[in-house]
């Protein structure tokens, strides 16, 4: 339980990490301001993502596409609950909400491609290791 956690702290940080570094580097080419409660909510998503990634045991008896498919849709749907929530304090247009999915989708995309990336790296290094002891 404590590898989890050391685990998926790492992956928060590095997802947030990720995710602030292009948002400040896309505020600098476009000369935007960011407040922080974009900020806060970045942080938030990425701690959903990063959850919902580090689960991919529980779908260790469903084909590699639908486990990718369904986290998605997982995630998807709560961070909408979460948005959903901060649109109590703050109100999200429906313009908002496509541009927050849009947001999240794409560096979902290519966080969770070098996750999937590393895991199916691992999972052949031990059918590697496996078919060695069997020989």
């Amino acid at each position: 339980m404590k590898e989890y956690f050391k685990f998926l702290l790492l992956g928060i940080c590095i997802s947030y990490t990720s995710v602030s570094v292009t948002a400040a580097v896309i505020n600098a080419i476009t000369g935007t301001e960011n407040d922080n409660s974009n900020t806060l909510i970045m942080f938030a998503i990425c701690v959903i993502a990063s959850i919902v990634l580090s689960l991919y045991k529980l779908f260790d008896n469903v084909s590699p596409l639908a486990m990718i498919i369904i986290q998605y849709l997982a995630a998807c749907f709560f961070c909408g609950l979460f948005l959903l929530a901060i649109s109590r304090l703050d109100p999200i247009t429906p313009r908002g909400w496509f541009e927050y999915y849009r947001s999240f989708t794409i560096p979902y995309i290519i966080i969770a491609g070098i996750f999937y990336y590393y895991l199916f790296k691992e999972v052949k290094e031990q059918n590697r290791l496996l078919q060695e002891i069997q020989d």
